[in-house]
């Protein structure tokens, strides 16, 4: 089985790259929603959560996310201390969930931290999705109603596509000038002489 992992900056089309795999056939772990699912129902996450920032961090065994994001926006230790905390389970999380689809040829992750979280030591490829700072922009705001400078904050709180691109394997390119789909395929089959 070949693990690949998919990245990408706010706004950049990584999911679009994920539905692409999907639709190949290939299963996506999503990172971000398999994490809001561990931090309600992890314990080790619970105590070590509630250990650094005291007990009303959960309010009627649900993690209180707001209160969370306000403790890390920011605060880079506080936001350190809470990947050490969630990255490490996620980790686990996702090892188990690839395991369980070992029928498959290849498994994938949608990771916006991928490499910040070291994923990448799990991983037997990784796909970087790149576009210009400003469609990321107006994707985002689209998307998510964030305001302009909002979602400026958040991508300059992720590592630089730069430093991402050294350390991927592949490079899709999400600038409306080449084909997603062409790039997906030409990597599915690269990847499939792995298998």
């Amino acid at each position: 089985m070949i693990k690949l992992g998919v990245t990408g900056g706010i706004g950049s089309g990584k999911s679009v790259v994920c539905e692409v795999l999907r639709l190949h056939g290939i299963p996506v772990f999503d990172a971000d929603r398999e994490a809001k699912k561990l931090n309600e129902t992890s314990p080790v996450i619970r105590e070590k959560l509630i250990n650094n920032f005291g007990p009303d961090l959960y309010l009627n065994d649900r993690l209180d996310r707001k209160k969370l994001a306000s403790l890390i926006f920011n605060n880079k230790e506080n936001l350190r201390t809470t990947n050490a905390i969630i990255h490490p389970e996620l980790a686990k999380h996702f090892v188990k969930w690839a395991d369980q689809r070992k029928h498959y040829a290849v498994v994938a992750i949608d990771a916006a931290v991928l490499f910040e979280a070291g994923f990448q030591s799990l991983l037997d490829k990784t796909i970087i999705v790149l576009a210009p700072l400003e469609t990321r922009i107006e994707r985002a705001v689209k998307r998510d109603h964030l305001s302009k400078e909002q979602v400026m904050a958040r991508a300059s709180s992720q590592m630089k596509d730069e430093e991402k691109a050294r350390l991927a394997d592949f490079t899709i390119h999400n600038d409306g000038r080449h084909s997603l789909l062409e790039q997906v395929e030409q990597i599915l089959q690269e990847v499939s002489t792995l298998c």
